[in-house]
């Protein structure tokens, strides 16, 4: 009985051992998965839209369109007489002067006009932004792609990729305070309604591209043409960074490399 009951003992033990064994083993993986995963991503986004312009309204007069010199298909063409130049009023040119307020704007999206006179840190926006500040974007170099709010997400997936794959250009330490900025001069955001001419509309001063796909080839020969161009930026080598966030934003992607100032 003696020799019966110390097998019985040596078989509880030899159990509660095999179980220790796979409890112990168990938190071992499980510590091992936390390791190699990292704890949870932080929010996606730190996005500060620029604020809007606040005064006295103001209605832009209609510009006159023009044939247009880039080659490029289908892209429209205003006067744009005075830019470079003497910085003088032109009838039927785009407008340039700064205002207080809000802008009424000829031609949806804007293609100039009389704007803010603060621009915006340029990048990708995942809300609408102000256009008197984007079209003061458009005045130092940059690009403004607009989408329809309802355009699907695989599209936008698709233009965001676009905006990130254009190279960054440097800007001048003078004017954003810091040396080592750079910025891919492209504003990409949704409009604010659904009253674009097209799906995807992508403009520079004085000229526009009207698109219904992301993929359109036309949309980067139009980005190599008009960024930051000697011939059709008004101020070629004016900044798109160096506001602080409190009034120019800050992009949820793609935005200038350094930090732009709080306030």
């Amino acid at each position: 009985m003696r020799q019966e009951q110390q097998a019985r003992e040596r078989r509880t033990r030899l159990l509660i051992g095999l179980v220790a064994l796979v409890v112990v083993a168990g938190i071992g993986v499980g510590i091992g998965v936390a390791v190699r995963q990292g704890p949870a991503p932080a929010s996606s986004s730190s996005q500060v839209l620029p604020t809007t312009p606040t005064g006295a309204a103001t209605v832009e007069q209609a510009p006159t369109s023009v044939p247009d010199t880039s080659g490029i298909s289908g892209v429209l063409a205003w006067d744009t007489t005075g830019w470079p130049g003497d910085g003088s009023a032109h009838a039927g040119a785009l407008e340039h002067d700064h205002v207080e307020g809000p802008v009424t704007y000829a031609v949806v999206p804007p293609v100039g006009g009389p704007h803010s006179a603060t621009w915006m840190n340029a990048g990708v926006y995942t809300a609408p932004i102000p256009s008197e500040r984007a079209v003061h974007n458009l005045e130092h170099g940059a690009v403004w792609i607009t989408y329809d709010p309802n355009l699907p997400a695989a599209e936008v997936t698709a233009l965001t990729a676009f905006v990130t794959k254009q190279s960054p250009i440097s800007e001048p330490a003078q004017a954003v305070g810091q040396s080592g900025q750079s910025n891919r001069y492209v504003d990409l955001s949704p409009w604010a309604s659904n009253t674009l001419p097209t799906p995807i509309v992508i403009s520079s001063w004085g000229h526009q591209l009207r698109l219904t796909t992301a993929d359109d080839p036309r949309m980067q020969k139009f980005v190599d043409t008009f960024r930051a161009s000697s011939t059709y930026t008004p101020e070629a080598g004016s900044p798109v960074d160096g506001v602080p966030v409190s009034t120019g934003g800050q992009a949820a992607t793609d935005g200038g490399a350094l930090p732009n100032p709080a306030s």
